[in-house]
């Protein structure tokens, strides 16, 4: 047994020496002294947790119905007794059957039917001051008729919205109360990958669940308006709105999704930069909205081909694809063609590092670009404009129409309405109802609005559907998206690939 033990020690100390970790020799202690050595070469996290989770809340949304609205709901899961096992255990409401009316008794007719509260969602979120200003994701609370805030301690408070913004998926709420719990803000610039991490938050309703794991990677572009964290700790469905906390018990992000082809978490997550997301709620605080810029342009990447042919020695910067008549770039005196290289001294390094840069700056600032234009730099000078605030297309009473199957790219989609179009300024297109498969991997979501497919503009749900039937199955399609003001092509790949 012995002789076990120390072939299992001598094999650990090898390990963690190759993992830089010094330790003492660990031959010929007893096994509960090198219990105690092997264990204080990995992380604690019990008092980290101690220390920090008072300060993260269960956060769920109610809406306001009419008896007898809402779906279909599951078989059984009338009563509110399942209900509520549903909202605990998975995170989401489920909807309530719809009620057979009754007759009025006596033959009198009844009055106006009350609208009544059902469940719509759970979340997390974290206080960020003592008098109860609380962050958390922006699609946690959107849309919510009342949103409900509990403390660790059991107290639920009624929260009111101070803003949300969609770009960022960032949302201030705000709880009356005085000395509350709070964390300390940290710094994302100075992460490091491999640096251990934990998530708290309310997974499929369970308050208070921690989980750990490592910083996998940063400044990871999804498509979205800013770069995430990524990282492995496991964050599921009632996560959103959750602190990412380094082992200084700071929060260094905002837990806001995962890449899943399950629904469920698969070893990838991400997180909103802490920084990024107090600048977008300290505009939440004073306006209850964020003021972004724009200079007006259309944009691409620059390809090593395009770099190599135009003589600049590397691939980089931001190439202007359109110029907007009358905007804040022609005004500057910038053409398309045009790479722009910096702005304000900061190096646009690729495509998506331009609309992060200009949407920081306050509008009305006269900034300065460098741009490579026929061989050579130039700078030019211009004034930011405000950015639009962002537009979607409102949801509006529809008819009922039969369960649509989704399409060969996992699509369900609809025809805009007229006032969609005209709101929207658009002539066609397609919105999109629900999301699985190739376009879910790809990050499509309801509320996006399909405007061209490959080549092809699309004008209508029917068309659009028309061509999906047309396409080779194993083929990789790309379609320009719209969402809020920005377009974006979107690279669909089929699965397996």
């Amino acid at each position: 047994m012995k002789t076990v033990f120390v072939a299992r020690t001598a094999l650990l100390s090898m390990l963690l020496s190759l993992a830089g970790v010094a330790i003492p020799a660990l031959s010929g202690l007893t096994p509960a002294q090198a219990q105690t050595v092997t264990a204080t070469a990995l992380p604690d996290f019990a008092d980290l947790a101690e220390k920090t989770g008072p300060a993260v809340v269960n956060i769920r949304t109610t809406e306001r119905v009419k008896p007898g609205q809402g779906g279909t709901g599951v078989p059984g899961a009338e009563d509110e007794e399942m209900q509520e096992f549903f909202r605990k255990f998975f995170g989401v409401p489920m909807p309530r059957q719809p009620q057979p009316e009754r007759a009025p008794r006596n033959g009198r007719k009844q009055g106006p039917q009350q609208e009544e509260e059902v469940p719509r969602g759970v979340g997390s979120g974290f206080i960020i001051s003592a008098d109860g200003f609380v962050l958390t994701n922006a699609h946690v609370v959107d849309g919510a008729d009342e949103v409900y805030v509990t403390l660790t301690d059991k107290r639920e408070f009624k929260a009111k919205i101070i803003g949300v913004d969609k770009r960022t998926d960032v949302a201030v709420v705000k709880i009356e109360g005085t000395n509350l719990p709070r964390l300390a803000i940290g710094d994302p610039s100075k992460l490091r990958v491999g640096e251990w991490v934990i998530a708290i938050g309310s997974p499929f309703g369970l308050d208070n669940t921690v989980t750990s794991g490592i910083i996998s990677a940063k400044a990871r572009d999804t498509g979205d308006y800013l770069p995430l964290i990524q990282t492995d700790v496991a964050v599921n469905p009632g996560n959103s709105g959750g602190p990412l906390i380094n082992l200084r018990g700071e929060v260094v992000g905002i837990n806001s999704q995962i890449y899943s082809r399950s629904g469920g978490y698969m070893g990838i997550s991400f997180a909103v930069p802490i920084d990024e997301a107090m600048r977008v709620a300290e505009q939440l605080r004073i306006s209850g909205r964020v003021t972004r810029g724009r200079i007006g342009v259309q944009i691409g990447e620059v390809t090593k081909d395009v770099a190599e042919s135009l003589g600049l020695q590397r691939a980089q910067g931001a190439l202007i694809q359109r110029i907007e008549p009358g905007g804040p770039a022609e005004k500057g005196g910038l053409e398309a063609g045009d790479i722009i290289l910096k702005f304000n001294g900061t190096s646009i390094e690729k495509s998506s590092d331009l609309p992060r840069v200009v949407g920081a700056t306050k509008p009305g600032t006269r900034s300065s670009l460098t741009i490579w234009r026929k061989g050579a730099n130039k700078d030019v000078n211009l004034t930011v404009a405000e950015l639009e605030p962002e537009k979607v297309a409102k949801k509006e009473e529809r008819k009922p129409k039969p369960e649509q199957a989704p399409n060969a790219l996992g699509l369900v989609v609809n025809d805009l309405t007229e006032a969609q179009k005209k709101e929207l300024k658009l002539d066609g297109g397609a919105i999109v109802e629900a999301v699985e498969g190739a376009a879910a991997r790809a990050g499509l979501r309801a509320g996006d609005i399909i405007m061209r497919l490959n080549n092809n503009d699309v004008k209508d749900a029917k068309q659009f559907n028309g061509l999906v039937a047309k396409l080779e199955p194993k083929k990789t399609v790309v379609v320009l998206v719209r969402r809020g003001e920005a377009s974006q092509f979107v690279p669909i790949r089929p699965n397996g690939q």
